[in-house]
């Protein structure tokens, strides 16, 4: 609805492109738009593309690396911060490159309070399954090595 839903306080540039930006954080702190606020639990390298409309974070965890997968606009990046409309659809990638949809109902709620044009359905739906293709082909940030290579030049900066 144009209002920002929520921050993180950090994200320390790895790599930055106008296509593509990868970068890590560590226990950052999230600023919710209700005024709540949390802390990240663990490493996290995040990827973002100007092509796509998603973005996906590798949270590393002792038993292996979980993503959190994000249908979205394509990132924008200003003076202020980077920046993407989330459209609520999201794909949980468990160690074992298994993976579950999230959050369907939430879009459909929120396509009607919004009234989403018929196009971001169209792109979304094409999102999901370009998305699902990069899981299981290992594409991307799903690669085996990505985000491990990524965390320690991450860890190099702190």
């Amino acid at each position: 609805n144009g209002h920002i839903h929520r921050t993180w306080d950090e994200l320390i540039i790895l790599k930055g492109t106008t296509q593509e930006v990868i970068g890590g954080n560590d226990r950052t702190m999230v600023h919710e738009s209700d005024g709540r606020e949390w802390r990240t639990r663990e490493p996290a390298i995040c990827y973002f593309s100007a092509n796509h409309w998603f973005n996906v974070i590798g949270m590393i965890r002792d038993n292996g690396v979980h993503y959190y997968c994000n249908l979205a606009t394509p990132f924008t990046y200003d003076e202020e911060a980077l920046k993407y409309i989330d459209y609520d659809l999201d794909i949980k990638v468990f160690p074992d490159k298994t993976f579950k949809l999230l959050d369907e109902d939430e879009f459909a709620l929120h396509k009607k309070q919004m009234n989403y044009p018929k196009e971001i359905d169209t792109i979304l739906e094409r999102s999901v399954k370009e998305l699902i293709t990069w899981i299981s082909q290992q594409k991307g940030p799903f690669e085996p090595g990505f985000i491990e290579y990524w965390y320690e030049r991450f860890l190099q900066y702190r």
